[in-house]
């Protein structure tokens, strides 16, 4: 692990705080630390006296690392005030969503090394899954850097090449909502077998935490193997595995899905 020297978090909304206390908690000093964002939240102002970081920049600082977690649509706004922060020396680590390296070298001139990255939710856990990309102009230390400081807040991957972060965006990205639909769909159809819907949703709740402690405590497993462990021939798991593995079943749909929200992020990223 390789932290920064100096690090300039601009945007401190949910994933940058995410991000914010699992560098804290991984063991980035808070003097290495300085946050913009123009309002940020009560718990954030807290944390920044609790552990002693500023929320505004010594004008002049040259930061190892720009870590950029704005709203997309704030990037043009944000751009212009932070700028000055990144020379030739700084590694700007982009969080922001549908806005490619290109997008950032046109906004950021002076700095040469690039990071497009994209988490999930479940940071805000230490649970995320993120994948990034990097410029060929981003060192090795720089990349160390960027693990670093992406894998803090859970799984992490380097992308061979930037354009598979759509693909990414479509499976993990939105991928948690995927399953909190599934948990949705699988109380309600408790409550059409009679379940009372409190019982049908804490039991639904409990079902997925439960196979995602499995597939946790169990990682060189194959999911596959983990649900034939659960289906015994004949059986009731069978019968409804007939029915999600069949003609227009689960696997097709899920396929849909992905490729519906690929599409999207595309679209979204010009």
């Amino acid at each position: 692990m390789i932290w920064p020297r100096s690090l300039i978090l601009v945007g401190c909304g949910k994933m940058g705080g995410a991000l914010l206390r699992g560098w804290l908690a991984g063991g980035l000093p808070a003097s290495a630390l300085a946050v913009v964002d123009p309002a940020p939240a009560v718990d954030i102002v807290e944390l920044a006296k609790a552990k002693g970081f500023p929320l505004s920049p010594t004008p002049g600082m040259k930061p190892e690392v720009l870590a950029l977690a704005v709203k997309p649509q704030m990037l043009d706004a944000a751009a212009p005030s932070v700028r000055a922060f990144a020379n030739e020396e700084t590694l700007v680590v982009s969080i922001i969503a549908g806005k490619k390296i290109a997008d950032l070298q046109s906004r950021f001139p002076m700095a040469r090394a690039f990071v497009r990255a994209m988490p999930n939710t479940p940071a805000a856990v230490g649970r995320g899954v993120t994948a990034a990309a990097a410029n060929a102009a981003t060192s090795p230390r720089q990349k160390a850097i960027a693990a670093t400081l992406l894998s803090a807040v859970g799984l992490f991957d380097w992308l061979p090449d930037e354009s598979l972060i759509d693909a990414v965006t479509a499976l993990s990205g939105s991928g948690p909502a995927y399953v909190f639909a599934l948990v949705e769909a699988l109380a309600e159809a408790g409550v059409a077998l009679g379940l009372p819907p409190a019982l049908a949703m804490r039991f639904a709740r409990g079902v997925v935490e439960g196979a995602g402690e499995l597939l946790t405590r169990e990682p060189g497993a194959p999911a596959a193997e983990l649900r034939r462990n659960v289906t015994s021939p004949g059986g009731t798991t069978a019968a409804a595995l007939a029915v999600l593995q069949g003609q227009d079943g689960l696997a097709d749909l899920m396929a849909k899905a992905v490729a519906a929200a690929h599409k999207r992020a595309g679209e979204l990223a010009g």
